[in-house]
């Protein structure tokens, strides 16, 4: 009996050991919807990228990492959670998780914290983000375009890319490059967010819901 009992007590601090951890990852993935719409409306009411209308409008999709951080001494490092939506006529999909990450090496100092959306134009680019990590960069055929808030430049003759990420930084560094980060699904937060195991394909055809996405995706409905 008094094994059982040890037994008994251990599973029951197991199971509340995964729900807290489970309440945990929710708790994420709704801060990080959250600010993805910070980051939206910050684009659209970008005064040097008066076109932010008219490219969400013919985006096949875009994907927001509404937090990055690049810092470090000698080693850097950045990072951060996002979302990828597809656009369908005039609505947008339920949304994947995402993380962007890279590392460089040099001497470096200071910590940045940037907003970023990569507006997706081509189907090419699109599909390389769906199907696998996507290195930006590394496909020949596919062009990106940077832009930064707050920065001239966001006019016609540069617009023209299959994507272009808009960003908006602050800190110890000039800007951010974006060759050689990696884009990555992530599966555990779709997982757990959406109730049952779906892949990105699941999500952006709306196989799977959540009503916490309401917000978000009215959002960049307005846009249109």
């Amino acid at each position: 009996m008094k094994r059982l009992s040890i037994l008994s007590a251990a599973a029951v601090t197991f199971a509340l050991a995964a729900t807290g951890a489970s309440s945990a990852m929710a708790s994420d993935q709704t801060e990080v919807l959250d600010h993805a719409t910070m980051t939206v409306d910050n684009l659209k009411h970008d005064p040097s990228f008066t076109r932010a209308h008219d490219m969400l409008r013919h985006a096949r999709a875009v994907l927001i990492v509404p937090r990055l951080v690049k810092g470090g001494f000698i080693f850097g490092a950045e990072g951060g959670n996002g979302v990828l939506l597809e656009r369908r006529g005039g609505k947008w999909s339920q949304p994947a998780f995402y993380t962007l990450g890279s590392a460089s090496f040099g001497l470096q100092a200071g910590l940045e914290e940037a907003q970023i959306v990569l507006l997706i134009m081509s189907d090419r680019a699109l599909r390389g983000i769906e199907e696998s990590k996507f290195k930006i960069g590394a496909a020949a055929d596919i062009t990106v375009v940077t832009l930064s808030g707050g920065a001239e430049g966001a006019t016609s003759g540069n617009l023209s890319g299959d994507i272009i990420a808009w960003t908006s930084a602050t800190g110890a560094y000039g800007g951010l490059t974006f060759n050689g980060s990696v884009l990555d699904a992530k599966s555990d937060w779709d997982s757990e967010f959406y109730g049952r195991p779906a892949t990105v394909s699941d999500i952006v055809n709306n196989r799977v819901h959540n009503p916490a996405t309401a917000r978000l995706r009215s959002d960049l409905a307005s846009a249109l």
